[in-house]
């Protein structure tokens, strides 16, 4: 029995250690190991849930042959965090971790909760403007200007819209901006800069997301193209490190730019991609400030659904 007692104690410390410093795979191994459950019981416990994952795909896991990255397989973490007996977030968190590049100091990337409850209530803002499941529009072009100001902060994003419509009947687009943590929605403006005008508008503190209507002055017809401009005035936030975009279907090319008061410049800047939100970061690049414009940017020829971005590191 004192063996026991002793074995139970060394796994508890490896379990601790493993979700203190990771990586996932490592501390789903230790919560198994320190629970005693075979991957059989472990996936019974999640049917129980109502997740379906196979055997294979656990022992993937806990080898880190695989990451959790489809959003069941992401529920199925969460529901593993119950099972396990863990603390909320424990895994998520090991899933969602900052780039191993990250300055000390700079905050974390919101955490896959956040995203959650994010995509949550935009789906109820976007149904209290009666979205239809399919806009109706092909994204052609996008091409995004971002602003940051002289507090360091996220002063205006600009957006212009190449989109050919797939449906008849077409004559706006939801426009979506998520701020910064600690932003104020409500203090924010859109305005309508071409072939559009400004529609219903809602927002949601909390979470920092503003729905804007961008209606159009004709119908499209199925095979019609479009072109529109809009842009959003916040400055409503702290110290920003970073503009991230999120595709959930692929799409045409993508461009970002991103551009510094010249009384506020980072000292170094990087582009990335994600997989999902609560995957890692991935190719990373370098990228250099232009000297008169105080500017960086990134181009995706042809979208892929996951995320890209730009982060930036202050002194």
């Amino acid at each position: 029995m004192p063996h026991a007692t002793q074995h139970a104690d060394v796994a508890t410390a490896e379990l601790d250690t493993a979700l203190q410093g990771g990586p996932f795979h490592v501390a789903l191994r230790a919560a198994i190991a320190a629970r005693g459950l075979p991957l059989q019981r472990v996936q019974h416990h999640l049917s129980r849930y109502g997740v379906r994952v196979g055997v294979t795909s656990l022992s993937y896991w806990q080898q880190g042959a695989r990451r959790p990255q489809r959003p069941e397989s992401l529920r199925a973490v969460r529901a593993l965090e119950e099972i396990l007996q863990l603390p909320d977030e424990s895994l998520i968190r090991l899933l969602a971790g900052t780039d191993e590049g990250t300055a000390p100091g700079r905050p974390a990337a919101r955490s896959y909760r956040s995203f959650v409850e994010a995509s949550g209530t935009l789906e109820r803002l976007l149904g209290e403007l009666d979205a239809a499941p399919d806009g109706g529009l092909h994204t052609l072009g996008h091409h995004e200007e971002v602003r940051i100001g002289p507090r360091r902060e996220l002063l205006t994003r600009e957006s212009h819209h190449i989109v050919r419509a797939h449906r008849d009947g077409v004559d706006r687009f939801l426009a979506v901006h998520h701020g910064d943590p600690g932003c104020a929605p409500e203090r924010m403006a859109v305005r309508a800069l071409e072939n559009c005008r400004i529609g219903r508008v809602r927002l949601h503190h909390d979470t920092g997301i503003l729905v804007a209507e961008m209606l159009f002055d004709t119908r499209l017809r199925a095979g019609d193209t479009f072109l529109f401009r809009y842009a959003v005035e916040d400055g409503t936030a702290d110290v920003c490190h970073e503009f991230v975009r999120a595709f959930g279907t692929p799409g045409g090319q993508y461009a970002l730019q991103v551009r510094f008061d010249q009384n506020a410049l980072p000292v170094r800047c990087h582009r990335f991609t994600q997989h999902s939100p609560a995957a890692p970061r991935n190719s990373r690049q370098e990228l250099r400030l232009s000297g008169r414009h105080h500017s960086v940017h990134l181009v995706e020829p042809r979208v892929r659904s996951g995320v890209v971005g730009i982060g930036w590191d202050w002194e």
